[in-house]
């Protein structure tokens, strides 16, 4: 094809999709010239040798993250109203009203939020923001750096980065085609689409049909159905370890069979550690009666609290900890960027456990494609008081009604039965590695090994229409 194509990192959320897999690779191999234009601390020329172009004008207008996040509340309110369904109120962040500056911010978007409550209001902020993003110095420094390297295509990684917006604006206004990456399967229906691109990849044909239903200013051509890199290394046998070296590297007993326990962010599960806790002891309970079992902790790559420290120090007779290989490139969760490295890890930590346990990870897919089985805590912690938020929400959130029945993952009610369900799973009395496929397909496609090859088919079609 011979185009020189802008692979445009607004944060690092995409590097482990679009630098780490062979996407690179086979878009090289059509004759591409692929540039990485890059937003991030994270020097793709240095550590990779990949071509890059850094983006050095990280400043965005300073009204753009209140407009943006009026914008989200706003699109919320607009789903909750025209579907009749509260779960789009439970997406919403609290205001802070903490110090003199964030009552000003947040008095300032709730009036927005007032005044723009509906389909109108939404275009009037969408028109308010690209107003906004055009008339800063960033938008002027990237039109220049466009029209100095002049690309056939932008392709952004990720739909849901405020930095994108000038950088994309600038695009658009020189006639280069843009096409915007949904980056996660829960994205769309909790209002994250921050980017308006000529085009849109989705992982499904669910997520097309979400993306034309929330954005009605989107019409079906523009949306290409493609899957996602993202699990295209659990194909890559090359990543595969054998039992004794993966145990020998992470000093794990060869002959203890290991329950993976990934953790989740604060937000999501803000008592997870004792999640992690019931299952040390359930599994204390069964090595009673037995059994040879372990836990490797893998935590939440994006997690700076010191939470389970208590728990794997309690127990650490039961959890050996193997943290995902991320690297701290500053102190904001977008300054916590992936590896290729721990693609890696990742496979082997599903090939070596006889399972996960959760709290409504999207990592029940990683594990099913090892054909391995993920169990979903379900119930409250005695903990959970006012101002801390119930894990249950999560399991009525939008992107949980694509299970195609309740047995796409297995799940813990009671913490009685916690210890039932492990010994279950173990004896292969209990799976929902079948339906999970099933779960997964719909979710991700039913063609997860060539994403990238597909995405570069979609890019080719563009470039030719």
């Amino acid at each position: 094809m011979n185009k020189k194509v802008f692979v445009f990192f607004p944060d690092g959320v995409g590097l482990r999709n679009f630098a780490f897999t062979q996407f690179k690779e086979l878009g090289e191999e059509r004759g591409n010239t692929i540039v990485y234009w890059n937003n991030t601390v994270f020097s793709l020329e240095k550590e990779l040798g990949y071509k890059e172009l850094p983006l050095k004008n990280h400043k965005i207008h300073p009204l753009t993250p209140l407009y943006t996040r009026a914008r989200k509340h706003v699109e919320l309110n607009v789903s909750q109203k025209k579907f009749k369904d509260p779960v789009y109120a439970t997406y919403k962040f609290p205001f802070s009203y903490k110090g003199i500056k964030n009552i000003l911010k947040s008095v300032f978007t709730q009036i927005l939020i007032g005044f723009n409550s509906s389909e109108a209001g939404i275009i009037r902020i969408r028109k308010r923001i690209n107003s906004l993003e055009r008339s800063t110095k960033k938008y002027q420094y990237c039109k220049a750096q466009l029209q100095a390297h002049k690309p056939d295509l932008v392709f952004c990684t990720t739909q849901r980065a405020t930095q994108s917006i000038s950088a994309l604006l600038a695009a658009q206004d020189l006639g280069i085609p843009t096409v915007g990456f949904v980056y996660s399967w829960d994205n769309v229906p909790k209002a994250m689409q921050l980017i308006e691109t000529d085009f849109y990849c989705v992982w499904s044909d669910l997520m097309k049909k979400e993306v034309l239903t929330y954005y009605p200013f989107i019409k079906e051509h523009q949306v290409f159905v493609t899957g996602t890199p993202q699990f295209e290394p659990h194909f890559d046998t090359r990543l595969a370890q054998s039992r004794m070296d993966f145990c020998n590297q992470h000093n794990l007993d060869y002959h203890k069979k290991y329950i993976c326990f990934s953790g989740d962010d604060e937000t999501t599960s803000p008592l997870d550690q004792f999640y992690l806790e019931d299952l040390a002891q359930a599994v204390r309970s069964l090595n009673s009666k037995g059994h040879n079992l372990g836990i490797i902790y893998r935590k939440c790559p994006v997690d700076t609290t010191t939470r389970y420290e208590k728990i794997v120090q309690q127990y650490q007779d039961v959890i050996a900890v193997i943290d995902p290989l991320w690297t701290s490139k500053g102190t904001q969760w977008n300054e916590i960027l992936p590896t290729k490295a721990d693609l890696g890890l990742l496979y082997n930590v599903c090939e070596h456990s006889e399972f996960v346990a959760n709290v409504c990870s999207s990592t029940v897919f990683d594990f099913v494609l090892h054909n391995k089985s993920c169990l979903y805590f379900n119930y409250e912690q005695p903990q959970l008081k006012k101002g801390i938020r119930d894990i249950g929400q999560n399991y009525n959130y939008v992107h949980f009604r694509s299970m195609p029945s309740p047995d796409a993952a297995v799940f813990c009610t009671h913490k009685k039965d916690l210890e039932f369900f492990v010994e279950q799973i173990l004896e292969e009395k209990v799976s929902n590695v079948s339906v999970g496929k099933k779960w997964f397909d719909i979710v991700a496609s039913n063609h997860p090994s060539v994403a990238s090859k597909t995405i570069w088919d979609t890019i080719e079609t563009i470039l030719k229409n």
